[in-house]
């Protein structure tokens, strides 16, 4: 629970009566490896804190292909963007993982009793599209290599808790090509 109130307290100033708030409205979960906390097309209208793991963003393309499109490790908050509609993703455990789960009704309370909390949430959301355009920017311009070394340098803490498949399917390339890649620049 530290981790989340130092977190919050990054973007904007709280007394001990609103972290107690905040900290009374969370619950605790545990997802094991593997297995998905959310599917494509069930409601998903919470507000997660990753204590501890990696979470992947993934999907399923028009040839059936899994697509992974995004991680999310400690630290990082995140929520369906189109909140009242289903989700479009899966979110899949990469590794065992602490949540700290937030319901919407509890972050709406939050939202509606603490005077400065839209301004802390906008911060966060904003740092974090920020961070998520700048990781997926040289995915889009960059060659297979190039990408795979903006990866290694912006996912840094992840590149060796991640199977190579998620990491390939990530980077837009066969694990094929990923493994010719990483033996090239050894």
């Amino acid at each position: 629970m530290k981790e989340l109130v130092n977190y919050i307290l990054q973007f904007g100033n709280l007394n001990q009566q609103q972290i107690d708030l905040i900290t009374s409205k969370t619950t605790e979960l545990e997802i094991k490896k593997n297995d998905y906390f959310v599917e494509a097309g069930k409601m998903f209208n919470q507000v997660v804190f990753v204590l501890e793991g990696v979470l992947r963003i993934c999907y399923y393309n028009n040839k059936g292909e899994e697509i992974t499109k995004y991680f999310v490790d400690e630290n990082h908050l995140f929520t369906n963007p189109h909140q009242g509609e289903p989700m479009t993703e899966y979110v899949q455990a990469v590794t065992d993982c602490k949540l700290i789960v937030f319901s919407q009704q509890d972050w709406n309370e939050i939202s509606h009793t603490i005077v400065s909390w839209e301004s802390i949430t906008n911060k966060i959301f904003q740092k974090a599209l920020l961070e998520k355009l700048d990781r997926r920017s040289s995915l889009v311009s960059d060659d297979a290599t190039t990408r795979y070394l903006t990866f290694l340098e912006k996912f840094s803490s992840l590149a060796n808790r991640i199977p190579l498949s998620y990491i390939a399917s990530y980077l837009g390339i066969t694990q094929q090509s990923l493994s010719r890649i990483r033996k090239n620049i050894r």
